[in-house]
């Protein structure tokens, strides 16, 4: 098949769908020029840890460093916030608005029992919205402490984590979002002040500008995996991509559908290539079915439950171990898990990433 002829071929596989995602979300090729762009171009970017975030954003970004991606952040380009699957994500700030009104009601009314369990009634609700309208009015940033201070002064519980709750409620109803950090804490801000010009679109224009969104950037993918990335119902996210479609072009392999850009450019990499993903990465995350990457038997390894998603080590499109980082007397210490033994390219395709993770961060970087 001719680069990015993508139309010609009828099935594909498993060798294939990992190659092309790699290209597609640009772990491989060509980079994006900032953090918002690549941002925008995944949709969504899973952000409940935050250092990891970064790194998913830089390593997709042309000479980024992590300061560089803390910038789009206070600068207002990109948002962190719930938007879907009460899960953390980055996303654009010009979709943060639509995204929320269109993903978020499913996630609402689940929020309903844990509020009962927790002790907190509407009222609390309702009295949060209040209280921190008129405390971050006017562009103002407070730390959680201080949003919980808030809550506290007007005899509102905050532990037992009931502050978390109020503070991701109202972040899930648009009334909050994080702002930009003081130091290594995170503070709250109002998302209508801080990202004034975020859009709105009608719900069909918005199921289907994430669809396209979705299949364009973490394709090849099923509708399977849309309706585990979006938090959406079967019947929403087929309208979606039904809506979608003239976008795109449909392969079969396994005899799945999957739909992905027409004009994707399928890189060409290096016999042996690595990659350090940060945990909850889009490469493995953002699919139902991971097995195209990721052999079923490592699964546990990687998803060790609750939700939890280690660091992965990538080799020419399958996930092939774990790895961590530990600071070491002024240099970081990358630790490879593999889940098997690694070859001598293998080895020094891993040096090179940790090598391009370390430049990012500004750091020396050991690989152990």
């Amino acid at each position: 098949m001719a680069q990015g002829d993508l139309g010609t071929r009828l099935h594909m596989k498993s060798s294939d769908i990992a190659r092309l995602r790699l290209s597609n979300q640009r772990i491989a090729g060509a980079k994006f020029d900032t953090p918002a762009e690549a941002v925008r171009w995944l949709g969504a970017v899973q952000a409940q840890d935050y250092a990891g975030a970064l790194w998913a954003v830089g390593m997709r970004t042309a000479g980024a460093t992590e300061q560089a991606v803390e910038r789009a952040v206070a600068d207002r380009e990109i948002v962190r916030t719930w938007p879907m699957r009460r899960t953390l994500h980055f996303v654009a700030a010009a979709d943060v608005r639509w995204m929320l009104e269109l993903l978020t009601p499913r996630v609402l009314r689940s929020y309903s029992l844990h509020s009962q369990q927790l002790g907190l009634d509407e009222r609390a609700f309702a009295r949060g919205r209040e209280l921190f309208a008129r405390a971050l009015a006017g562009g103002k940033q407070l730390r959680r402490t201080a949003m919980y201070q808030v809550l506290e002064a007007a005899r509102i519980p905050t532990g037992g984590g009931c502050g978390m709750h109020i503070l991701a409620r109202l972040a899930i109803e648009g009334v909050l979002c994080f702002g930009a950090r003081e130091g290594k804490q995170p503070t709250f801000a109002l998302l209508d002040e801080w990202v004034p010009s975020a859009r709105r679109l009608e719900r069909e224009a918005a199921l289907a500008e994430l669809a396209r969104r979705y299949f364009t950037s973490h394709g090849p993918a099923t509708l399977q995996d849309f309706v585990w990335w979006s938090g959406l119902t079967t019947a929403d996210a087929r309208a979606g991509l039904e809506s979608a479609k003239s976008h795109l072009v449909q392969e079969t392999a396994g005899g799945q559908s999957y739909w992905l850009d027409p004009s994707l450019q399928v890189s060409k990499e290096p016999a042996a290539t690595a990659h350090l993903l940060p945990p909850y990465d889009e490469y493995t995350v953002a699919y139902k079915d991971r097995s195209a990457v990721l052999d079923p038997s490592y699964a546990k390894r990687v998803n060790t439950g609750n939700g939890i998603f280690s660091p992965t080590i990538v080799v020419n499109g399958q996930v092939v171990g774990l790895w961590k980082r530990t600071p070491r007397k002024g240099a970081l210490v990358i630790t490879p898990n593999p889940f098997g033994k690694f070859s001598k390219a293998a080895e020094r395709a891993i040096g090179l990433a940790a090598s391009r993770y370390g430049k990012f961060l500004g750091a020396s970087v050991v690989l152990a």
